[in-house]
């Protein structure tokens, strides 16, 4: 998986979460939930959908890098290569 393939999954799995959350107003390293006042089942609930589209395994030490659109879709590329 290329980086513009994880972002396109990543802002789907976002909005799947957050439904009508303006995502290309959201910049690279800006917080999910700070920009878009995510509780923590909405981040988990993000985390789980992500995993369930890609087949990623994602474990609980792996979420300080599923903050931001370019940590997560960094992450999804380093475990698809």
């Amino acid at each position: 998986m290329n980086r513009t393939e994880a972002l396109v999954i990543v802002k789907e799995s976002m909005a799947s979460v957050v439904p009508g959350a303006d995502l290309d107003a959201l910049g690279p390293d800006d917080t999910f939930r700070d920009v878009l006042e995510m509780d923590s089942l909405d981040f988990l609930s993000f985390v789980e959908t992500l995993s369930g589209r890609t087949g990623v395994r994602i474990d609980d030490e792996d979420a300080p890098r599923l903050t931001t659109l370019s940590g997560s879709a960094a992450f999804l590329v380093d475990r698809t290569e």
